[in-house]
């Protein structure tokens, strides 16, 4: 039996007739990837740092929360668990956590609860 597919722009194959969508990385059907949950988990000194930053921002507050080692859905709920406690929005981008508004302090206290190490960093 023939294998019919189609090919990335670098040449990889990124889908099977035989396996369906494939990982580009690994080569491995997508719901068998396994460099999926190495590649990226982050990595760092283990310390969750919060900071407030207004630059960039348009003069609005926000406190952002880096270095914790969850990715993908984990962190969208550990998000959308912090925005309720505080309540107010924010959003998850490039492995940071942004919440609307200064609220250093109710998110220190709910990480420590959860047993991060965590440090509040800058200004």
């Amino acid at each position: 039996m023939a294998k019919h597919g189609k090919k990335s722009e670098n040449g990889g194959l990124v889908y099977s007739t035989e396996k369906g969508r494939l990982c580009p990385v690994c080569g491995q059907p997508i719901n068998a990837c396994i460099c999926k949950s190495v590649r990226s988990v982050p990595t760092g000194d283990g310390t969750v740092r919060i900071r407030r930053e207004v630059k960039g921002r348009g003069g609005k507050t926000v406190t952002t929360i880096s270095g914790i080692p969850l990715e993908g859905a984990a962190l969208g709920e550990l998000a959308r668990e912090i925005k309720q406690r505080c309540g107010t929005g924010g959003s998850v981008k490039e492995g940071r956590i942004i919440i609307q508004g200064d609220k250093r302090e109710e998110i220190l206290s709910l990480l420590r609860q959860k047993g991060y190490r965590v440090k509040l960093a800058g200004g």
